[in-house]
């Protein structure tokens, strides 16, 4: 910990700490669009040194952000759907009839961890029924599978070996997967969703790395979605320290003993204090909001209704009980 550095699962973050607005040099790119519920962030990482400064692959990053996603709000959260699915549609590129597996990562029992799970129990799910559907509405039904392969310390198998042996079997145009994250700034806990076309490392957030899914592994291009539902604690105590720092160090003389002390702490000497305050949980301690079972469940509707959305166009609020 005495190079700490705030961990994060969320490219629109790596690019604010680059201090990345438009386009760099440094091969990445960002653009923002704004409305009146919510925020959209496109990241683009195009080179090897846009990899390496961000610690993402190269790929497309599309970020929503709202405050609303865990308020109930129920108008926002249809228009928040919609503007999920749009961004989504255009990074799966599918034909039309080409087929989908949404995969459900992380531990059901543990609820920060369960977006996952409970993002497969509202996914419209007709592979097995897509041919015995009435004539009218069959060419316009795409068949999509679902399924949560758990986490290896309750199966003793990697995600990736449980979905790519059913991708092998079912066949499938695409992999979407869906998976909680962490963030650095707490403020987007529960209310950022990032999706990208690059994939997945389960567990990454937390620091469990396992096996990457990827058009690499799998064979086929893969989806990553996620929300950040944990912070880790050195990130809050780096913030805190900060802020406190800061408000010192505005309220004293500059050039005296003490505000040299204080511009001290504020450098590398800070990252020992959190290490101390911190042991033996250093790299263990992640943070999740008191409410999180409920705004879970309200994430996980607003991700499983803009997947709908989006693999099936032709499926709207209004027309939806023809297809049950």
């Amino acid at each position: 910990m005495d190079k700490f550095s705030p961990y994060t699962d969320l490219a629109v973050e790596a690019a604010e700490a680059l201090g990345i607005k438009e386009k760099d040099s440094r091969g990445v790119e960002v653009s923002t669009h704004e409305s009146e519920n919510a925020s959209l962030t496109v990241v683009k990482i195009t080179d090897k040194e846009g990899e390496r400064c961000t610690g993402k692959p190269m790929g497309t990053y599309i970020t929503i952000e709202s405050p609303y996603m865990r308020e109930n709000t129920p108008d926002v959260h249809r228009e928040i759907k919609k503007l999920f699915a749009e961004s989504l549609s255009k990074l799966c590129r599918l034909e039309k009839d080409g087929s989908v597996l949404v995969a459900g990562l992380g531990n059901r029992y543990v609820t920060p961890d369960s977006l996952g799970p409970k993002v497969i129990n509202g996914i419209m799910v007709t592979r097995h029924i897509k041919d015995s559907l009435p004539e009218e509405i069959r060419d316009n039904v795409r068949p999509v599978s679902a399924v949560s392969p758990g986490v290896m310390g309750l199966t003793g198998i990697e995600s990736s070996e449980i979905i790519k042996g059913i991708a092998e079997r079912t066949r499938p145009s695409l992999i979407i997967a869906i998976d909680a994250l962490a963030a650095r700034k707490a403020s987007r806990i529960n209310s950022t969703v990032q999706m990208s076309d690059t994939g997945v490392a389960p567990g990454a957030g937390v620091g469990n790395k396992r096996s990457v899914l990827n058009k690499e592994t799998m064979g086929i291009p893969v989806i990553a979605v996620g929300v950040p539902t944990v912070v880790d604690a050195a990130t809050l105590v780096n913030d805190s320290l900060d802020c406190i720092l800061d408000s010192m160090m505005e309220a004293s003389d500059k050039g005296t003993d003490f505000y040299r002390t204080l511009k001290e702490l504020a450098g590398e000497d800070k990252y020992a204090v959190i290490s101390n305050s911190l042991d033996p949980y250093t790299e263990n301690m992640f943070v999740t909001p008191k409410e999180v079972d409920a705004v879970v469940d309200t994430l996980a509707d607003i991700i499983s209704g803009g997947i709908n959305m989006a693999l099936q166009p032709e499926i709207d609020t209004e027309n939806v009980n023809e297809y049950k």
